[in-house]
């Protein structure tokens, strides 16, 4: 208006639509948790359902609405009442919603599990009517040729074949994994593992038969390797970006605003993660121990899918990875914490302790609804390839932190020992050498002891 705009009633209500939403964030960047409030609206809603609306005559119906309403009690509950984590930004409720959302899965994990195969098999048609059904599993092998020339007419008609959803899914991944993990070594290792783990274990799972280049050139190089890239880059960002907030309404321009409530989904401080799992024992066996959570989580997205019969594209499967990304960023932040200053964070982060238990219970049914999938023998060169390397992993840290250290210890008393005849050898001002006091007094060395006297 005061550059002279013409004023027309779209721009009055472009106006009033960001000034509407500005004052919506500005509610929203309050860090009062609103109690009072949420439980006003609760109660409100039970009373219309209680008085107002008739209960229709659908058990079935019924009984979804009533454990829909239950876990929506317990999540405004947890919103407003739980315990907040180590993230703020872009509001400590959100990370409060995701932590009761752990809740509620692993206690529906749980319920499965105490199910019978063909029970729990069939609860989930109550979720969507069309699961309960086996699927057939895709075989990602068969032709591993690069180029094929039989078929002229796309002699690269493999490699397209590969190019599904999962590709941008893989880099998409692994971009986000980065972000949690915060180190390039660590990333490259699960990435690395877990191709092992495909070509050990493809005798179980069909889609575990991949191509030779499918698992080294499309995954580790190019989908993971390139989402590594984009991820460690993005860290350097954040380690890099001046963190010095300005409040909203402080704030004079729209353009300053709206960068404003962009940058609150960014992180309030960063801390960089060191991990030095070489440093002590603790901090190498904290290490193996995420290496192998993780790499466990990974192979429970397909074992699930598989033994609870659920397509790969069922919206069911991608909520779990959508889940796995809000959560494991903050229970990553609570681990790194609790190995790095155990002085200070004394216990195991909350969302932490749960994850971990996710990732334990998930397999825990994956191993009693098909065991006999599970117990399928490992060809024996694979065998010994897994054993061989445990053996060099357990070498290694007996090496690194019993072996090792002993025979510093033993050098560094060894050297303390020669050096204390040579102090005591040593010439004092007026030429005379020292001596010890007992043997001075022995010998009628009086001199000696005067001098060391003085």
């Amino acid at each position: 208006q005061n550059k002279g705009w013409m004023r027309n009633p779209i721009t009055d209500l472009l106006y009033l639509l960001m000034s509407s939403s500005l004052s919506l964030y500005s509610v929203f960047l309050s860090r009062r948790a609103h109690t009072v409030t949420v439980l006003f609206i609760l109660t409100c809603a039970l009373v219309y359902v209680t008085l107002l609306e008739e209960t229709p005559q659908d058990t079935a119906y019924n009984t979804k609405r009533g454990i829909v309403a239950s876990i929506l009690v317990f999540l405004c509950f947890g919103v407003t009442q739980a315990k907040d984590g180590p993230f703020t930004r872009p509001h400590p409720a959100y990370w409060r919603f995701w932590l009761c959302v752990t809740v509620v899965y692993e206690l529906f994990l749980i319920f499965i599990l105490f199910q019978t195969v063909h029970d729990g098999r069939q609860f989930m048609k109550y979720i969507d009517p069309k699961l309960g059904v086996p699927l057939p599993e895709r075989d990602y092998g068969g032709n591993c040729l690069i180029y094929d020339p039989g078929n002229t007419t796309d002699p690269f008609h493999n490699i397209w074949d590969k190019m599904d959803g999962f590709v941008p899914a893989h880099f998409l991944g692994w971009y986000i994994k980065t972000l949690m993990i915060r180190d390039w070594w660590m990333c490259m290792i699960i990435s690395v593992m877990f191709e092992f783990l495909e070509y050990s274990l493809e005798h179980q799972l069909p889609n575990f038969s991949e191509c030779w280049w499918d698992h080294w050139i499309m995954d580790v190089l190019v989908c993971n390797g390139l989402g590594i890239y984009c991820g460690m880059k993005t860290l350097a960002w954040l380690s890099m970006k001046p963190y010095q907030w300005q409040g909203l309404w402080n704030i004079p321009t729209y353009k300053g605003k709206i960068k404003r409530i962009a940058f609150q989904f960014t992180p309030y401080s960063w801390v960089k993660f060191e991990w030095k799992p070489a440093s002590n024992l603790r901090r190498w066996l904290a290490v193996l121990g995420i290496i192998f959570m993780f790499l466990l989580a990974e192979l429970n997205t397909f074992y699930l899918k598989f033994v609870l019969w659920m397509p790969p594209e069922h919206y069911l499967v991608l909520l779990r990875l959508v889940f796995f990304v809000n959560v494991g960023g903050v229970a990553m932040r609570e681990i790194y914490d609790f190995m790095d200053d155990p002085k200070f964070h004394k216990k195991l982060g909350q969302q932490a302790w749960l994850v971990a238990a996710i990732t334990v219970t998930e397999f825990l049914i994956v191993v009693k609804y098909d065991p006999n999938t599970i117990m399928l023998p490992i060809p024996f060169f694979i065998t010994q390839c897994w054993l061989l390397g445990i053996f060099l992993i357990f070498t290694w840290t007996l090496w690194r932190f019993f072996i090792r250290d002993i025979t510093l210890r033993y050098k560094e008393t060894r050297r303390r020992k020669q050096e204390a005849p040579a102090d005591r050898d040593r010439p004092l001002g007026n030429g005379n050498t020292a001596a010890p006091s007992g043997r001075s007094k022995l010998n009628g060395s009086s001199d000696t002891l005067r001098q060391r006297k003085a």
